[in-house]
């Protein structure tokens, strides 16, 4: 029904209002709130918006934005550190085993089970970082050791994912699989290294900006730098949002504030969107009885497997019970990963209707169970 840009975007930002509002009035975060307004908008109910190409760029600038602004309040060191490697590790290998054996046994042939045992790997970071921001708890080592893992989780998801699309297309090859593993790699090498040079660069520039009385030129510079990064890592065949994270984690070294504030405010407007954006993506009415059935299963095995998975390695490797947990429970959300792989699945013709509705409702059930499970755990 909308048929502007103008209009479109008035009534993401309207939604986003009153999902913020509706959030706090329930004692909730802001993200479950949201994501309620976007199911309500779209097809499951009012259907007054689709999830277009327009929506879906402004959506991937809102993540990008999001993981910026995280990587900005994190610390490469404290993040890439053998503890959270080990915890993703396992979370990554216990969803998958038991995702696998459960499609099997619900009778889906191997390339279907793999696939849908990969979105179980999947670690929505955008979510449970946005809880963690909103309620002030970035700076704890729970919160460390869920982003850190969540990030390693990305990669080592999006290389299960890399190998099943092509296995899809009867093209998988060991070969290319380990050229975007290595590249994943040296990125990430490159960029450690680089780390002081480039948040050198950024405090000249900040330094002859001030003396101008130009700040936002630093801003600029700033954005360019987490978009370039972001393109690095999809051209590797690993996700932008990786690559704004680690943008955001090389520039939060330097001390200043314009870039820090205006990319808060601008995650904040786009973030929106992408939050409103995972409930559109949600038709309810595409819904029977047998989908039903195979989705709450689906549900149970997502959580269980992902808090298991992830709570048995953070106490082993030292963790309080407590706040291995929250690690547990923080990596439960698979939000905008499991959707996406979804849709991959969808259109290369690997999963059925059905089967995408099942895993899309999984994503947006896990994702709206872990913040007020964090909350209640955090207070």
């Amino acid at each position: 029904m909308v048929q502007t840009l103008g209009l479109e975007l008035s009534l993401f930002l309207f939604a986003a209002f009153i999902g913020y509002v509706f959030a706090i009035r329930i004692g909730q975060s802001a993200v479950i709130g949201m994501i309620i307004i976007g199911i309500v908008l779209g097809p499951s109910f009012l259907g007054l918006v689709q999830y277009d190409g327009t929506v879906k760029m402004l959506s991937e600038i809102g993540i990008i934005l999001l993981l910026f602004v995280i990587g900005l309040e994190s610390d490469f060191r404290q993040i890439y550190s053998v503890k959270n490697s080990i915890i993703a590790l396992f979370g990554v290998i216990v969803p998958f085993a038991a995702g696998f054996a459960f499609s099997k046994a619900y009778g889906y042939q191997n390339l279907e089970s793999i696939f849908i045992a990969a979105t179980l790997t999947a670690t929505s970071i955008a979510i449970t970082a946005h809880v963690l921001k909103e309620m002030g708890k970035l700076g704890t080592e729970s919160a460390k050791a869920i982003i850190g893992a969540a990030v390693i989780d990305d990669v080592l998801g999006l290389l299960v994912l890399a190998m099943i699309g092509s296995a899809g297309k009867g093209d998988f090859s060991i070969q290319a699989t380990a050229i975007t593993a290595l590249s994943a790699v040296i990125f990430f090498m490159i960029v450690y290294l680089l780390m002081p040079f480039v948040s050198e660069i950024v405090s000249r520039v900040d330094d002859w900006a001030e003396s101008a009385k130009q700040t936002q030129v630093t801003m600029i510079l700033a954005m360019a730098i987490a978009f370039a990064y972001s393109a690095i890592t999809e051209l590797i065949g690993l996700s932008a949002i990786v690559g704004s994270f680690v943008a955001g984690v090389t520039l939060g070294n330097v001390s200043i504030k314009s870039y820090r504030e205006g990319a808060a405010y601008l995650e904040m407007i786009f973030s929106s969107i992408f939050f409103i954006s995972l409930g559109i993506l949600i038709d309810l009415r595409s819904a029977d009885y047998t989908t039903a059935i195979f989705t709450g299963a689906l549900i149970i095995i997502a959580i269980a497997t992902k808090v298991i998975g992830c709570y048995l390695p953070a106490l082993f490797t030292g963790m309080k019970p407590k706040e291995a947990l929250i690690v547990g429970i923080g990596m439960v959300p698979r939000g905008e990963v499991a959707m996406i792989v979804a849709l991959v699945g969808l259109t290369s013709g690997i999963i059925v209707q059905s089967t995408y509705t099942a895993i899309v409702i999984m994503a947006l059930i896990t994702t709206l169970a872990a913040p007020a499970a964090l909350r209640k755990l955090y207070s």
